[in-house]
């Protein structure tokens, strides 16, 4: 049999084991995971996660595994779902669930697909609380070592494939000084904090996990008999007091009514998309932004006008889209989103403007890894930011607990601008947040801004590390007298099927689809559905060399060392993306 192992259980390597299992060809497939629950995956494990954080995205964007999550909830008993914190009511395709419910869900799914698995002939070894400790490539192999989270076993193993699903990467000890948190999991770890001023850098969803843990930790949310939801904070947390902060100060807008599948773009399509990069790569983004301007002035005329999209460059379309929420109060300002949500959910009325950008920013990333660098650096400080407010959307849930702690006198949001420094110091708890000539004090801070993008020499794995081993992702620049000259922006450098480009004579049957080192070239990879894309994508090109080996044709090995360079295929994110 063709042997695959599968580093992590969360949705990328559950995604991936669903393709895997419809091989018609046996295979040998070896799963292992660092906790002790295959399965639920880190952004929705118990251990991780409060229970009360909410997961932003809908049963019906959920790629469907063996079941639907609707389906799913459906089948479980009053009993299970009372112990969910779920009424039977509360079940729809657009409803919105904690991350924890997520969790259980993909556990469940995960053990129906090994069993499917096993039905269909293959042979799979779930290994629990299993630390991979290196990967490397051999001529015609790559070998595992790894040791049990329980310290009783360690050894090392080859396999012909080797899917590297290691999602996000959080450090295991997050206070990295006292009342300093690099991030908010584990929400144990923040709800520790006590009844004090806490600063919270970022203001999208992670910021919100962060407030909810802290706040759920002084206090409850209870809903009135008007059915408003408010916060009443435990008699000594008297002095607990959060702020949220970010560069413009904004709060992220209440998930938007839309319909689902996507009605298709007229202008910004994927076809146009693919003549661009073919025909324009030297002004590639500034094309693909005139497409951008057409397509949303057509969906929405009104819009249009008043943003002044017509006039509108890379370098100010972010200006334009924030400036009316920059210019309002950040609570007065989510009252009304919420309200208007609420109510276009209701009637089913969809925000043209809103869809529009939505659809796009699929179509455009797979323009993004063909940007020279100079583009590239374009996109991320000025363009990208657009795309990912409109999708980053939060359950309506959510914004009614930060205007329920804003109510309550709990929370403030603070604009930081550009000109701010974050300093703290082992012997004073918290940090000093010092503005131009106003200084701020905090006595605990949590860095809440998500995942940071990583490259080939943050792998944690030493013989990945070694010079040489595995290259930054690269794109292209066309200098002034036509020549061509590649410049490194970071990540790891893979071909389209994710597998990082290698030299030598060694497998190149490794994949990469561990999110945090395609970030550079694939900005908007995060995600469920980007999951379940990448999960397809590497599930196929092992059954086809799976297949091929098995009935005698060319291996896939040596295949990554001709030296084609084609550019990775850009996956589209659901609206679930860490902020």
């Amino acid at each position: 049999m063709t042997r695959v192992a599968i580093i992590g259980s969360g949705p990328t390597g559950i995604y991936t084991l669903k393709g895997l299992v419809t091989s018609p060809t046996p295979l040998s497939i070896t799963i292992f995971e660092e906790t002790p629950d295959a399965g639920k995956g880190t952004p929705y494990h118990p251990a991780v996660n409060d229970r009360a954080m909410l997961a932003n995205i809908a049963s019906i964007e959920l790629p469907p595994i063996e079941q639907s999550l609707v389906q799913w909830l459906r089948s479980q008993s009053v009993t299970r779902l009372q112990e969910l914190g779920i009424g039977v009511d509360d079940i729809g395709e657009r409803e919105f669930y904690p991350r924890v419910v997520l969790g259980e869900f993909f556990a469940s799914q995960f053990w129906a697909l090994v069993s499917r698995g096993l039905a269909a002939g293959h042979t799979i070894d779930v290994k629990p609380s299993h630390r991979i400790l290196d990967i490397r490539l051999n001529s015609s192999s790559i070998t595992l070592s790894y040791e049990s989270r329980c310290g009783d076993e360690e050894g090392a193993m080859e396999f012909d494939h080797v899917v590297m699903a290691t999602g996000h990467d959080w450090p295991e000890n997050t206070e990295t000084s006292p009342g300093y948190f690099s991030s908010p999991w584990p929400a144990s770890a923040i709800k520790r904090i006590g009844a004090v001023g806490v600063g919270i850098l970022g203001t999208s969803l992670s910021g919100i996990d962060a407030v909810v843990s802290v706040s759920t930790a002084h206090g409850m949310f209870l809903r009135d008999e008007a059915g408003t939801l408010r916060y009443e904070a435990r008699p000594d947390a008297a002095a607990f007091h959060m702020t949220m902060m970010s560069r413009k100060g904004l709060l992220p807008e209440a998930d938007f009514y839309c319909p689902i599948p996507y009605m298709p773009l007229r202008y910004c399509t994927k076809d146009e998309v693919q003549r661009l990069i073919v025909e324009k790569p030297d002004r590639l983004l500034d094309e693909i932004f005139e497409l951008f301007k057409r397509e949303l002035a057509d969906a929405d005329p009104d819009y249009a006008a008043r943003t002044g999209i017509a006039l509108a460059t890379v370098e100010d379309i972010a200006d334009r889209y924030f400036a009316a929420r920059v210019s309002a109060e950040p609570f007065a300002w989510a009252a009304r989103n919420l309200s208007e949500a609420k109510q276009n959910k209701q009637q089913r009325v969809t925000v043209e403007w809103r869809y529009a950008i939505l659809r796009m920013h699929e179509v455009i990333a797979l323009a993004v890894p063909h940007f020279s660098a100079d583009d590239l650096k374009r996109f991320h400080e000025h363009f990208k930011t657009v795309f990912v407010d409109d999708y980053a959307t939060v359950p309506h849930e959510s914004v009614e607990r930060l205007l329920a702690l804003r109510a309550a006198g709990k929370l403030d949001v603070l604009a930081l601008g550009d000109d701010y420094e974050i300093e703290r110091s082992e012997n004073v708890p918290g940090v000093t947040l010092k503005m131009g000539k106003d200084t701020i004090s905090f006595a605990a801070f949590i860095d809440a801004t998500g995942q940071h993008a990583l490259s080939a020499s943050d792998l944690p794995f030493p013989s990945l590390r070694q010079p040489g081993a595995l290259q930054e992702a690269m794109t292209n620049e066309v200098a002034a007298d036509g020549d061509v000259n590649v410049r490194r922006t970071g990540g790891i450098d893979i071909d389209d099927e994710f597998r990082p480009r290698v030299s030598g004579d060694v497998s190149n049957r490794l994949y990469c689809v561990s999110v945090p080192f395609l970030l550079h070239k694939l900005p908007f990879v995060q995600g469920i559905t980007s999951a379940h894309e990448m999960g397809v994508k590497v599930s196929k090109a092992i059954i086809r060399s799976a297949t091929a080996t098995a009935t005698g044709e060319l291996s896939l090995i040596g295949a990554g060392h001709d030296g084609v360079n084609s550019a990775p295929t850009a996956i589209a994110p659901s609206p679930e993306t860490a902020a």
